[in-house]
């Protein structure tokens, strides 16, 4: 395969968000809806690198689960609504705002983790000067 030097450098956003390779922006991210594919079926990059962790449920939880709760409390507030129509309105807002975001973030994010470089932190040690002997004693007689 080719060095990482030969691609040119692709903006998280412009790959991340269609859900393609953030090396080439040919090949598919996305093996299922949000399963990572092994590597790159065009460019060979391998995705083991990757690992947005839970940051696309939480930028979901953030931005889209809260319009949906405050829908919720509104219909409840204004109109005493029953149950039936929470389940009819409230629930399949909240999947329409919730799910579809999850994937392109995703993609974002482990393009975004490419792009960057962005690694697993390290401690790093560095070895200590000797420590300065501390003032001798002074013999008194």
């Amino acid at each position: 395969m080719s060095s990482h030097e030969d691609w040119p450098a692709l903006p998280p956003l412009q790959t991340g968000l269609r859900g393609r390779c953030p090396r080439c922006g040919q090949g598919h991210l996305f093996q299922g809806f949000l399963k990572l594919r092994p590597e790159c079926e065009v460019c060979g990059l391998d995705y083991s690198f990757a690992d947005p962790a839970d940051g696309p449920a939480f930028f979901v939880i953030c931005f889209a689960c809260v319009p949906s709760v405050f829908l919720g409390v509104w219909l409840e507030v204004q109109f005493a609504a029953p149950l039936w129509v929470h389940l009819l309105t409230t629930g399949p807002f909240m999947l329409l705002t919730c799910l579809p975001p999850l994937r392109p973030l995703k993609g974002w994010l482990v393009a975004s983790q490419f792009f960057y470089k962005a690694e697993e932190g390290k401690v790093v040690r560095r070895a200590l000067p000797p420590a300065p002997e501390g003032p001798k004693a002074s013999a008194t007689s």
